[in-house]
């Protein structure tokens, strides 16, 4: 399996007594992923702390399959949007003077772990499929960086790439932001900026099992056959804690916590997949029902049985395929319907 799998499996953080209380948590995962998740049961990894995050953080590098010779990467240093310095950002897939759609990427990990570096093989498979440039941003983790500073490393990359779209070949009027699981957090909480700010359109939000609620786990109790496999309840509460400075549950700080937001009205078209069994799905599936509410057209797709980060540790399986060509057709959608809209004159591409 690549070495972007370690990330996932080192999550399965000392599950064996929450594993213990439940009658079998095999017996609702989908069949197609059984073996994954018994490979995984195996797994014996102490709870996620503070003092365990180096070996963690240590395990996420990879891939371990070699990056596509036909897409091209580059990688680039650009100013943060606030507070002096610089951030690195990898560019898939650019073409100077074309016309492309666009993806600002953030990676997941729990707002505490992972990397950009790690996710640039599959995005260049997503760019290839897609045939668009994707940006995605090694932003600063928690808890050495608080969620005001990571929010403003992706907003620099998202302000860059529209900024430098002539020379990436993007076309502003088609840029989608995406990211899983905690990216999946973070790219909510950039299309709330970019709302918020009105300076760079979103076209679309692609949020892949994304982590959007500090209370999941902490003062929402889950049922007990949800969250058992990669990543649970402790993980969750450290991730938040982590990401917020402050004990997840109670009193959230204004603009870090996506479910927290009250108004929704016009976030772009969104595409929110999960698992039945993935910790965030009553998050996920609750904040799609809030986005319809406010009226953003908006697609939700709960996988039977699908565990949390399964298109990846089981990315050969048809149920895998599925998700992905999920994704991918929504997107797909979106940027085309964009490319058949009329333009206003200062839209250019």
């Amino acid at each position: 399996m690549m070495k972007i799998l370690s990330l996932a499996l080192a999550l399965f953080l000392g599950n064996g007594a929450a594993m213990a209380a439940a009658p079998d948590p095999l017996d609702i995962v989908n069949p197609e992923l059984r073996a994954s998740a018994r490979q995984m049961e195996q797994m014996k990894f102490p709870p996620l702390s503070e003092a365990e995050l180096p070996k963690m953080r240590s395990m996420s590098w990879g891939p371990d399959q070699p990056l596509l010779a036909d897409i091209p990467i580059s990688e680039h240093r650009i100013p943060r949007s606030a507070g002096g310095g610089e951030i690195l950002v990898y560019v898939v897939n650019a073409a100077p003077g074309k016309a492309r759609p666009g993806i600002l990427h953030t990676h997941g990990g729990g707002y505490v772990m992972g990397s950009a570096k790690s996710d640039i093989r599959d995005l260049q498979l997503l760019a290839k499929a897609l045939d668009c440039v994707i940006v995605t941003v090694e932003y600063r983790l928690a808890p050495e960086t608080r969620f005001a500073g990571s929010i403003e490393d992706n907003y620099a990359g998202l302000r860059w790439m529209h900024g430098h779209a002539p020379e990436l070949g993007v076309d502003k009027s088609r840029i989608a932001v995406m990211g899983e699981s905690a990216g999946g957090g973070h790219a909510a909480l950039l299309a709330l900026a970019a709302r918020d700010r009105r300076e760079v359109p979103i076209l679309f939000e692609m949020l892949v099992y994304p982590m959007l609620d500090d209370r999941t786990g902490s003062s929402r109790p889950v049922p007990t056959h949800i969250g058992q496999l990669v990543w649970n309840a402790q993980a969750n509460r450290f991730g938040w804690q982590s990401f917020l400075g402050r004990a997840p549950g109670g009193d959230a700080p204004p603009g870090g916590v996506p479910a927290r937001v009250e108004n929704l009205k016009g976030l772009p078209p969104t595409f929110i997949g999960v698992g039945s069994i993935d910790l965030f799905v009553g998050e996920d599936i609750d904040y799609a029902r809030r986005l319809i509410d406010a009226g953003v057209p908006t697609e939700l797709l709960v996988v039977p049985g699908a565990f949390h980060g399964f298109d990846v540790i089981a990315r050969d399986t048809d149920v895998a395929r599925r998700f992905t060509e999920a994704k991918i057709a929504a997107l797909r959608r979106a940027f085309a319907a964009a490319a058949d809209a009329p333009r206003a004159p200062d839209q250019g591409k």
